[in-house]
């Protein structure tokens, strides 16, 4: 089996060396292509404005400067050109879970995205932590369980157009409760707000900031399983349509003015 990896964090994250741990455990036909810098937030987005410069790091690393879809594209289609097509996309492993609408936003879901995309079947995967633990993640949860629970995951057919979303929890890898097949959450509110400044030169500049708040959910979602100790897979469709309310619309759109 052919794995392709890639990350948003950067070739150099510490996520991306606990995956390439991961792989290991379930081939030895691994590749990576993953950015050159850090590029959290940069969802599923294309460089088409720009060229893409690529170096090699190792026999089978390579850094883009470029997002996480654009490291995917340049795996498959030019690094692997003749060699062939992965059999897997894995992305991650996330420093930070990707819960709720974080899907939206995460260019470690879209590394995955991509690899729906172009037919690939594809895992991103996060490593959770929490307010007082962001300076000491626990990586070695999603390395003690990463690989069994790819393994799981790919001992079925998915349909075309749906990718796997795994979160690890906060806690040590004994202490975790089990693996949760989850929905979607919500958090209450958006956490994302503005913080202006201003240069040496009295001209402002802005920060994006988060607020750091454990949000109220229900049992079943991706971040009770998370706040709750257990392993939470997602599945996610890359078709956004609102089946329910488009029948309402096409029932609108038929009334005569």
């Amino acid at each position: 089996m052919r794995i392709l990896l890639t990350n948003d964090d950067g070739i150099d994250a510490p996520g991306l060396k606990v995956l390439r741990k991961i792989a290991a455990e379930l081939s030895d036909d691994v590749w990576v292509v993953a950015p050159e810098t850090n590029k959290s937030g940069a969802g599923h987005s294309l460089s088409l404005h720009e060229p893409l410069r690529m170096r090699q790091v190792d026999d089978r690393s390579f850094a883009v400067r470029g997002t996480p879809t654009d490291s995917v594209i340049m795996g498959v289609r030019h690094v692997l050109k003749d060699i062939g097509r992965p059999d897997l996309v894995l992305s991650g492993v996330n420093r930070g879970g990707n819960l709720a609408e974080d899907v939206t936003y995460s260019g470690t879901i879209a590394g995955a995205f991509e690899g729906t995309t172009i037919g690939i079947r594809s895992i991103a995967l996060s490593q959770a932590f929490g307010i007082e633990s962001r300076d000491r993640l626990q990586w070695e949860t999603a390395e003690a369980h990463g690989a069994a629970t790819v393994r799981s995951l790919l001992a079925f057919e998915w349909p075309t157009g749906v990718l796997m979303n795994v979160n690890f929890p906060d806690t040590a890898p004994d202490a975790v409760k089990g693996r949760l097949a989850t929905r979607q959450g919500k958090r209450d509110l958006n956490l994302l707000g503005v913080d202006a400044r201003r240069d040496p030169w009295s001209e402002e500049y802005y920060w994006l900031s988060f607020e750091r708040r454990r949000s109220v959910t229900t049992e079943g979602s991706d971040l009770w399983a998370i706040y709750n100790g257990y392993i939470s897979v997602t599945a996610l469709s890359m078709n956004l349509t609102d089946t329910a309310t488009n029948e309402k619309v096409a029932a609108a759109l038929s009334k005569t003015a």
